[in-house]
């Protein structure tokens, strides 16, 4: 497996986008702070999806003024891959 599944930020942003996407990124960080339960810098927000994006896993796409952020076929195999690796762990 990647390195992007040893950041839980990048990982929970990815299972967000598997399960709502596409989200513009002001919505993904909403969601992803109410499942924190706190505020996200939003360099370090927007720093977790530009490095998505670099490695192919989340595309930008644009919506009228927005951009909004969707999984590749390649961030969904690794969310399937890693829910497969944490289902097996938990049934042991």
């Amino acid at each position: 497996m990647t390195r992007w599944l040893q950041s839980g930020r990048r990982r929970d942003l990815c299972v967000l986008l598997y399960d709502d996407g596409p989200l513009r990124g002001q919505s993904l960080k909403t969601r992803l702070e109410d499942h924190y339960g706190a505020r996200i810098d939003s360099k370090s927000f927007y720093g977790a999806l530009e490095s998505l994006a670099d490695k192919g896993f989340v595309e930008t796409r644009t919506e009228g003024i927005h951009d909004a952020y969707a999984l590749t076929e390649a961030g969904e195999r690794r969310v399937e891959e890693h829910f497969e690796w944490m289902r097996e762990k938990v049934e042991e």
